[in-house]
């Protein structure tokens, strides 16, 4: 930063001009933003982690306290409900994720590398957007980015020999901020465990033996063998070691929590409810399971998924997948005929519907098990990203406001380009970056959970931006190289 100070500062700038325009043209206050509102007022006023429930304050455990104790902080310097406070306070944790990506990419590729990933995470109009949003994107993707940056130096350092548990300690105290925030958190502990169990070692073990045998013993096998310590062991314990530091930090936040969830609500919950209901809310089972047997794309999640219970369901937007045949269309019709007259998903409905299910997957295993969470997969990855701005859900339709449909046409090309620069770095060159496995498991596993979603939400790929945009930005280095002497040449 200090060779390029005019460059960082100018895409610095940009990047906090194109959240303030986010922030000041498209501010987003969610249901779930007042869920975790409503959770820090009742914390900071009344020192009940609850929620208010006509003129009582509830004990509840629907929501991990990370993000309601930052929204605490918040309200606490700069008033109750200060939104604005919120996302301003955001925004500067979003553009300490460029500097946290750019990091990442120093490390494990090139410094032109990291500054062109500053400038795709600077002005990447995805992450921007949830700034100005109050939810946990942008702390979760921040903390995802400080974890890995943590990580791949501790790894880094292990290679050369030094000493790295304050390292490991951080990496597992930021997989712990990401687990307090949301539960699918835990996924980055699970990656970075499996990458040092299993992937670390021989790269560099090898390396670390060259380096032993050059700088202490004489360049003879005998003498290799006797004054050469076994590294293969000494990599083996070090990872061990800090594995176990990763988890203990990681998880030991939790205990807390799982405590209170203990003495207050008499139950161990040491995360959060699968489906963020109370203990004695109905969990509508058989019609999630049914929703599972044909949801792939995201406006379905708005038109069918979010309306039960409470909103009518328009049966016209079912696509045909949601029909095997015309008996089974016809049961199908019938229980959300009888679901809108009330709009309450009764115990007998909901056995309806998960009859319907189960014969569906009887039917189809291979579908329901593996084609449709590929496909949410999909969906999340490749649909363009704009849940949160006015084009319509089904912006493909090009019905309403045809400009608003070339809008997400655009963030959809911007979102692919993303994602093929990354693909294009996992081709030609995964062995030029450093510790890319590490990376690479932690989008298989994230991608793989996300696929067993009922509701695929774009949203919850955002997390693995910073590894998009570094396996990306790889890729850009490589074609400046490329092109420069040419340039000069001419």
């Amino acid at each position: 930063m200090r060779e390029h100070r005019r460059f960082f500062l100018g895409a610095t700038l940009a990047g906090l001009a194109l959240r303030l325009f986010f922030f000041v043209y498209f501010p987003a206050v969610t249901d779930d933003s007042r869920i975790y509102a409503d959770l820090a007022t009742n914390w900071l006023q009344h020192g009940i982690y609850g929620q208010t429930q006509g003129t009582q304050i509830v004990p509840t455990d629907t929501r991990l306290p990370g993000y309601p104790l930052f929204l605490v902080k918040i309200f606490w310097l700069f008033g109750t409900g200060n939104f604005k406070a919120v996302l301003l306070t955001q925004i500067l944790f979003d553009l300490g994720t460029c500097l946290i990506v750019a990091d990442l990419a120093r490390r494990m590729v090139s410094e032109r590398a990291a500054r062109i990933a500053f400038v795709l995470t600077a002005l990447c109009p995805f992450l921007a957007n949830y700034a100005a949003a109050v939810l946990t994107e942008t702390l979760e993707i921040f903390f995802t980015a400080l974890a890995l940056d943590c990580a791949v130096a501790a790894l880094d350092r292990m290679e050369e020999g030094a000493s790295v548990r304050k390292l490991w300690a951080a990496t597992g105290a930021a997989i712990a901020a990401c687990i307090l925030l949301r539960p699918d958190g835990g996924i980055l502990l699970a990656a970075v465990a499996l990458y040092l169990v299993a992937a670390a070692p021989k790269g560099a073990f090898d390396f670390g033996q060259r380096a032993a045998s050059l700088k202490r013993c004489p360049d003879t096998k005998l003498s290799l063998q006797r004054q050469c310590p076994d590294r293969k062991s000494i990599w083996l314990r070090r990872r061990l070691v800090g594995g176990l530091i990763v988890a203990v930090f990681a998880l030991a936040p939790l205990a807390p929590w799982t405590i209170r969830n203990f003495r207050t609500l008499h139950q161990f919950q040491p995360l959060a409810p699968r489906y963020a209901t109370e203990s004695d809310e109905l969990v509508p089972r058989g019609f999630i399971r049914w929703v599972k047997t044909w949801i792939v794309d995201y406006a379905s999640v708005e038109e069918i998924y979010w309306n039960v219970p409470g909103v009518t369901v328009d049966p016209t937007k079912l696509p045909s997948r949601a029909f095997d045949t015309s008996a089974e269309r016809d049961a199908t019709l019938a229980v959300i005929a009888d679901y809108n007259q009330s709009q309450e998903m009764t115990p007998a409905l909901d056995g309806r519907l998960s009859e319907i299910a189960r014969d569906r997957i009887r039917a189809h295993p291979v579908r329901y098990y593996t084609v449709l969470p590929l496909l949410r997969a999909a969906d999340m990855w490749l649909r363009p990203r704009t849940e949160l701005l006015p084009p319509d859900v089904r912006w493909w339709e090009f019905n309403d406001d045809i400009t608003q449909s070339f809008l997400a046409v655009g963030f959809g090309l911007l979102n692919l380009a993303y994602v093929a620069g990354a693909l294009l770095a996992l081709v030609r060159r995964p062995s030029g970056i450093r510790w890319a496995g590490l990376l690479i498991i932690f989008l298989l596993l994230r991608s793989a959970f996300l696929g067993t979603l009922e509701n695929p939400e774009t949203r919850y790929t955002l997390e693995c931006y910073p590894v998009v945009i570094l396996f990306a930005s790889g890729v850009l280095a490589d074609l400046q190289r490329i092109r420069r002497p040419a340039y000069q040449t001419s």
